[in-house]
């Protein structure tokens, strides 16, 4: 879709349609006052006979304008006349976007940006309309012979006055990135396990290398796994005919001797959970166990549109994980990168196996921080629906840098706490540790898992189980959490 900024009167505008704002009892925003005079009265006449009361998200679309150049009018309401939450912001934008589904309309004005929002300004008004119109636009139709979509928009103008055009282009740059770093990923994830293998990711990610010119990539093979001793790593992808990779992309943006950001990606693309396999029910979902890696990359294609003046590592380890004669087994004793000794209890709990070796590696970077994502377990889903992904991590400051990023971005994380004695459940009569620990707190002792590969860096863990993927009718990928990453690495930029 293509975004600009206007600051020109609506009436001057060329669209298919407006939008405006109204807040509850009668009240028109000014942008809607300007049309209503331009249209003798048109919007307080289907205010004063209740076709919309102004309740946050209630929608009316006027296809026929009277005696002007206005093709049509979208009445958008914002609930009570006061400064909005981020929330209902945003929710009044994903009704007005969802209301062009299945209609004709290809160019749109947004005035939407002109309501209070506590706490925030024209940029990040701005940023919300782009993100929010290009998540909802989105749909899935590279495998289908029809590629027509619900929506036909083509062109999205944001009205913003002269006093505010700066900070409505940053804004728009910024919004831009992101929207494409999330569609990216969805993209991405929404492929079938039989197209997007370990292989197909690294030829996206060395796609990316070619595209952005900060980007560097190299692909580690199971060979080079091998010389490293990542023997948790490779053993995942024993029961797999795809070979392993470990993608490592390097943004250089930042002052030549900076630390850099490291971001881990988990990059299964296709979870069968080996001999201890999953039950048939939903497993076709199980092609998005590589949202963390596919966010990865989108992350990146975000940060080098900004142009983010950082120095961030990506690194994601992908395989399948499946049964075969010479899968790894419950009960084998692997040893990882580290040194360390984990016995298999369930080979389904794979995930944690590439991130461990992923961990140790990301070492040699002498990273200011790390960063893994990962679809890593059922029970985040169960502790916190889909609302929030899991947070947990070794340090404070980190973990509330992701909350509050978290809290701009709309992209909501929930910490666990990372205590000692969760640590007990991971013990093994055979080895350092066992790769599970029980049902109790399960995605609280996976990451206690990865933490004993984390000892020697600030590290934060995010459990995206739940919020990388929608079920049901509406199933497929979400993008997140592209938007908290790019958040996140933006307040760094700024800091």
């Amino acid at each position: 879709m293509d975004y600009s900024i206007e600051t020109a009167s609506l009436k001057e505008l060329q669209c298919d349609c407006i939008i405006v704002g109204v807040y509850q009892d009668l009240q028109l925003c000014p942008s809607a006052s300007v049309l209503n005079d331009n249209t003798q009265g048109l919007l307080r006449k289907l205010l004063d006979r209740g076709d919309i009361s102004g309740k946050n998200g209630e929608t009316v679309l006027i296809n026929a304008i009277p005696d002007s150049a206005i093709e049509r009018i979208l009445l958008v309401g914002l609930g009570e006349k006061a400064a909005l939450s981020g929330k209902n912001y945003r929710k009044a934008l994903f009704a007005a976007v969802n209301t062009f589904k299945k209609t004709t309309i290809k160019s749109v004005v947004c005035s939407l940006a002109e309501s209070e929002v506590q706490g925030y300004d024209w940029q990040w008004k701005t940023r919300q309309i782009i993100e929010v119109f290009s998540d909802a636009v989105y749909q899935y139709t590279l495998t289908k012979s029809d590629k027509t979509t619900e929506s036909q928009l083509e062109k999205l103008i944001i009205a913003a006055p002269d006093f505010e055009l700066s900070r409505a282009q940053a804004g728009l740059a910024q919004g831009r990135a992101i929207a494409d770093g999330v569609a990216y990923t969805k993209r991405l994830a929404d492929l079938p396990a039989n197209i997007c293998t370990p292989s197909y990711l690294a030829e996206q990610a060395l796609n990316i290398s070619k595209q952005y010119r900060k980007v560097d990539v190299t692909i580690l093979e199971e060979s080079d796994m091998e010389d490293l001793g990542m023997g948790c790593f490779l053993a995942v992808s024993r029961g797999s005919r795809q070979p392993a990779k470990l993608i490592s992309l390097n943004y250089q943006g930042g002052e030549p001797n900076s630390k850099p950001i490291v971001l881990i990606g988990k990059g299964l693309t296709f979870d069968a959970g080996g001999i201890s396999l999953k039950t048939a029910a939903g497993m076709d979902e199980m092609k998005y166990d590589m949202c963390g890696g596919a966010a990865v990359l989108g992350t990146f294609v975000a940060i080098a549109e900004m142009g983010l003046p950082l120095n961030i590592i990506g690194l994601i380890p992908t395989s399948e994980n499946m049964p075969d004669g010479d899968a790894n087994k419950p009960g084998d004793i692997l040893t990882s990168m580290a040194g360390k000794t984990v016995e298999i209890l369930n080979t389904d709990a794979e995930g944690r196996l590439l991130l461990c070796d992923t961990l140790t590696y990301a070492e040699r970077f002498n990273p200011d921080v790390v960063i893994d994502l990962a679809t890593l377990t059922g029970a985040c889903l169960v502790a916190l629906g889909r609302v929030p992904s899991g947070l947990l991590g070794n340090d404070d400051i980190l973990c509330n840098d992701l909350l509050a990023a978290s809290e701009t971005a709309n992209d909501s994380v929930w910490r666990l706490p990372l205590w000692e004695e969760y640590q007990e459940q991971l013990k093994s009569n055979f080895a350092d540790l066992a790769n599970v620990g029980g049902r109790d707190a399960g995605t609280i002792t996976a990451a206690c898992f990865l933490s004993q590969f984390a000892e020697n860096f600030r590290w934060a863990h995010l459990d995206i189980a739940g919020t990388a993927w929608r079920t049901g009718d509406k199933k497929g990928a979400t993008g997140r959490p592209v938007p908290l990453l790019s958040q996140y690495l933006i307040n760094r930029a700024n800091g």
